[in-house]
């Protein structure tokens, strides 16, 4: 009886045991537990450009600010819509500090930046451009935006988590 046991356990016992290992995997890859204790600190000079028949690089013109408020995650810092003198438009990230997590994006977006839950899952909702993929959690970057980009459309910037649909933290934009 201890025989016929042994067989049907250990083809159990080993299939069980490669749905386990291959379930935490799949976790680890979606969850990247990890990137909650490793920072990824990028800080890029300030902008500049040279305007169609100058000589020298100009310092970018202020058009909108703002300073970040946490959603799912403590989220601070600034952020600046630049204009370069060759017409480029640049989102800057002033000394932002939020967590690091799988799939984070900068937005522009056209939704309104609410305190709280209410506020973690309305980026998606309405229009935004994503301004790339998020250089590093922590410094401060710089993100072009596409050409043509209407100012006007676009009130809030997010750093938003593609993989889970919700917003680390995000800023009102101010015109300058």
């Amino acid at each position: 009886m201890g025989r016929v046991t042994r067989v049907f356990t250990r083809p159990v016992v080993v299939g069980v045991t490669l749905v386990g290992l291959l379930l935490v995997g799949l976790g680890l890859y979606w969850f990247q537990p990890w990137k909650l204790w490793v920072d990824d600190t990028v800080n890029e000079d300030l902008p500049t450009a040279t305007a169609p028949g100058a000589g020298k690089p100009e310092q970018p013109e202020t058009l909108a600010t703002g300073e970040f408020i946490s959603h799912e995650h403590s989220t601070s810092g600034g952020v600046r819509i630049l204009r370069l003198a060759d017409g480029t438009l640049v989102l800057r990230l002033d000394d932002l500090d939020t967590s690091n997590g799988p799939a984070l994006r900068v937005w522009l977006t056209d939704a309104p930046v609410k305190p709280g839950e209410d506020g973690w899952h309305v980026f998606d909702d309405g229009r935004h451009i994503n301004a790339g993929e998020l250089k590093g959690n922590k410094g401060s970057q710089n993100y072009t935006l596409p050409a043509g980009t209407d100012l006007n459309r676009y009130t809030s910037v997010s750093i938003w988590c593609d993989r889970f649909d919700v917003s680390f933290g995000a800023a009102e934009l101010k015109r300058a």
